[in-house]
């Protein structure tokens, strides 16, 4: 037993927020080993002209501002997301606003976009890139400010500021915890934003793909108008999903009702859900990535037969340890395989087919 799964039951008796900085810690102090294990080439994809040895990523949350986006890829992630980063630091929401619901598998948070800002990214991220290593596939996920009067100026910025440095760019819009957030996924609003950030990143030399993040509460006519824009405007990709703002049956943690986003195994039915509707709207035209309530390569195949390109975990860390990427890799493999596939790609969307 290494060093990284002795300190998880320990870990998991913190308070979740305290949990999370030693984690953090733990990864900046190099106390949690990268794997060793052997790249399966049936795993390899390209997406959005990028190379990624496995399709399983970091999803953004966890390294909100860019300390450990080298180690984190070592533990057998394909890529890593950081984020979501806003322009000027700020302290989030008071605390407590994270919590472990263990008997459900799940997280509830209202962090509100805590982070350090764009000029403390830029300069990590920038010591990453010219560091050992600093190819690794890293996207940069994008928020506004809790008290900002142009929002569509914040992520502008955003771009500008880090899109240099990003193998790819998120907007998020899909948060329930900056007050106001969510409705820029309405059509209106989501076209002019993405139309402007679009415009900012087609003025960058790198043109990193653009994505958007959406939640996993749109309607059917919603995620109708999300796919509509997305193709009018010409953006690279959609993920599906962030957290919930339901409560779906079931739940029994006494911390269930606690406000914020839940994700964990709760919603991975909601969020293959959504992403199963998207991808039949969009198709192969724009590549989907799956996240929410992943926790093994069973999970992970699924999103992807749904039509995922590639998936994201980020809640089932707090329960399964460090190196689950590996193991859900590993998994996804074995099951591709097994069903006679060659490729990660030749699997997206077998279900609609």
């Amino acid at each position: 037993m290494g060093i990284a799964d002795r300190l998880m039951p320990a870990l998991r008796c913190l308070d979740p927020e305290t949990a999370h900085t030693l984690a953090l810690a733990g990864l900046s102090l190099g106390l949690v080993p990268p794997v060793v294990a052997g790249r399966r080439p049936i795993l390899k994809s390209r997406v959005w002209g990028l190379d990624f040895a496995n399709p399983v990523g970091l999803a953004a949350g966890f390294d909100k501002d860019a300390r450990v986006p080298r180690a984190v890829l070592g533990l057998g992630f394909g890529f890593a997301e950081v984020g979501s980063v806003t322009p000027r630091p700020q302290p989030g929401n008071p605390k407590p606003r994270l919590f472990r619901l263990t008997a459900d598998r799940a997280v509830i948070n209202r962090m509100g976009f805590n982070n350090d800002g764009h000029a403390a990214m830029s300069r990590r991220l920038a010591r990453f890139r010219e560091g050992l290593g600093g190819q690794g596939i890293v996207g940069v996920n994008l928020g506004r400010n809790k008290d900002s009067t142009d929002e569509v100026r914040d992520y502008v910025l955003g771009v500008e500021r880090l899109g240099g440095f990003a193998s790819y760019l998120v907007v998020n819009v899909s948060s329930p915890n900056t007050p106001g957030l969510r409705t820029l996924q309405d059509r209106g609003p989501l076209t002019a934003l993405l139309t402007a950030v679009k415009a900012a990143r087609d003025a960058l030399p790198n043109n990193p793909p653009l994505l958007v993040k959406i939640a996993p509460d749109l309607a059917g006519a919603d995620l109708e108008d999300v796919a509509a824009v997305a193709h009018d405007v010409g953006i690279d990709g959609i993920i599906a999903t962030n957290t919930t703002i339901s409560r779906p049956a079931g739940l029994t943690d006494p911390q269930k009702n606690e406000t914020g986003g839940l994700s964990g195994a709760p919603l991975r039915d909601m969020a293959k859900g959504v992403l199963s509707d998207l991808y039949q709207l969009v198709g192969r035209d724009i590549p989907l990535i799956g996240v929410g309530g992943i926790a093994t390569g069973v999970d992970a195949y699924a999103r992807i037969r749904a039509g995922a390109s590639l998936v994201q975990v980020y809640s089932a860390l707090v329960f399964e340890g460090p190196y689950l990427a590996a193991r859900i890799a590993a998994e996804l493999a074995d099951l591709l395989e097994r069903d006679g596939f060659t490729s990660v790609g030749a699997a997206v969307g077998a279900d609609h087919r």
